[in-house]
């Protein structure tokens, strides 16, 4: 009887272990793909939004609200950041983040500056301004940058309102300039709050996202990520696309129809709110990844049915958006909000670095 008591409290131990060593996942982080490790790199930002990586590998977050930019040194290799670096202040509103022949470019709500960068001692010096003028603050006030591979500048720039006719034609457009900041020239107009910019590896082709008109009464036409066409117009305000055909807008009465407008490369879910978007191009991930287009979906606004909140993965072939599945997931769960992802950026490392402005933390993607 002894020994039988004894066998059955050994089996009884060995039942809690197994129950502990399988024990639900850790519920303060999102979820991503099987296979793939999603860790905290650095907490206690505030609201980190845009990311960029620096020539020697640091990476560096706009933290918009505070005018701050900071820099996560990991010197130690780690996985972790080391260290919060401020390494400019008192910005209004930054946001979009560059480097462009090793020079650090911050985007303002109203304008470009270009800080010269020592990636060793962490510091931005001799501010100068690239950029003057842009329309700022309003219904849509960040400013995202990239640079192109012919070298140009790329400036997004969101509307002022909702739906209106606007008088400053920078606004739901992107914008280019050279490196130096002159040769002003629209390269797509229509899109009502543009936000991510990247450049496809091979071809070289711009694309971004676009969060799309609201109405009052809660509904909105899809948001959309899409390639641009140089020259092309995307519908707003006048027009909206659902299903791959454009239809005027119910609650804007312009002085068109809905011709001669571009249509998105793929419509995403009313209200999804697409952000920043990265083409992966490291080696960590599975080779099936080489090319692949990531897009962060920062999430709906209170009050209207939940949507986004989430990474997801498409697949691009000859420009066209072959497939789309979620990468990363329950940023948003039955208990509350945990996560909103905001811009994504490929490390030295391979590894996925994805900003959240929620929680307040960077988070590091592994395979």
């Amino acid at each position: 009887m002894v020994v039988a008591l004894a066998v059955a409290l050994v089996a009884a131990v060995s039942l809690v272990i197994t129950l502990v060593a399988v024990a639900a996942p850790d519920v303060s982080r999102p979820s991503v793909a099987a296979g793939f490790r999603i860790d905290v790199f650095a907490a206690g930002l505030g609201a980190p939004r845009a990311l960029a990586i620096d020539p020697s590998g640091t990476l560096l977050t706009s933290i918009s609200a505070e005018g701050r930019i900071v820099a996560l040194p990991d010197r130690r290799g780690r996985g972790v950041a080391d260290d919060v670096v401020t390494v400019a202040r008192d910005l209004q509103l930054p946001h979009g983040l560059a480097f462009h022949r090793g020079l650090l470019h911050v985007a303002e709500t109203g304008r470009v500056l270009q800080f010269r960068w020592d990636p060793v001692t962490l510091t931005a010096r001799e501010p100068t301004v690239v950029v003057d003028g842009l329309p700022a603050g309003a219904h849509h006030w960040t400013r995202t940058i990239a640079f192109g591979p012919d070298g140009s500048l790329y400036v997004a720039v969101g509307s002022s309102c909702d739906i209106c006719r606007e008088e400053d034609r920078r606004r739901a457009a992107i914008v280019r300039y050279d490196a130096e900041g002159s040769r002003e020239r629209i390269v797509a107009r229509g899109l009502r709050n543009p936000v991510g910019l990247a450049f496809h590896p091979k071809t070289g082709t711009l694309w971004t996202t676009v969060n799309e008109r609201d109405w009052r009464d809660g509904g909105a036409p899809p948001d959309f990520v899409t390639s641009i066409n140089e020259g092309a117009s995307y519908g707003w305000p006048d027009c909206y696309v659902q299903d791959g055909t454009f239809r005027p807008d119910p609650q804007f009465r312009g002085d068109g129809g809905c011709r001669g407008f571009t249509t998105p490369t793929l419509e995403l879910p009313p209200h999804s709110a697409p952000l920043g978007l990265v083409f992966y191009t490291g080696r960590q991930f599975p080779s099936a990844f080489q090319g692949s287009l990531l897009v962060a979906l920062h999430g709906s606004r209170a009050g209207l049915p939940r949507a986004g909140y989430k990474i997801v993965r498409i697949t691009t072939k000859g420009g066209r958006a072959v497939s789309i599945e979620d990468f990363s997931v329950w940023w948003n769960r039955d208990v509350g909000t945990i996560g909103r992802p905001v811009d994504m950026v490929v490390g030295r490392d391979g590894a996925l670095y994805v900003s959240d402005d929620h929680a307040g933390r960077i988070y590091r993607i592994t395979y």
